[in-house]
């Protein structure tokens, strides 16, 4: 039902965050370096 739903999209909204979490490091660290 509604808990399940609801569980999914928190789950999709923290893997987008990490992503995004993720791509800045990766930008980060390749400033760094360049």
């Amino acid at each position: 039902g509604r808990l399940v739903r609801k569980t999914l999209s928190f789950s999709k909204k923290l893997e987008n965050h990490i992503g995004a979490v993720w791509n800045f490091v990766h930008h980060y660290n390749a400033l760094l370096r360049a």
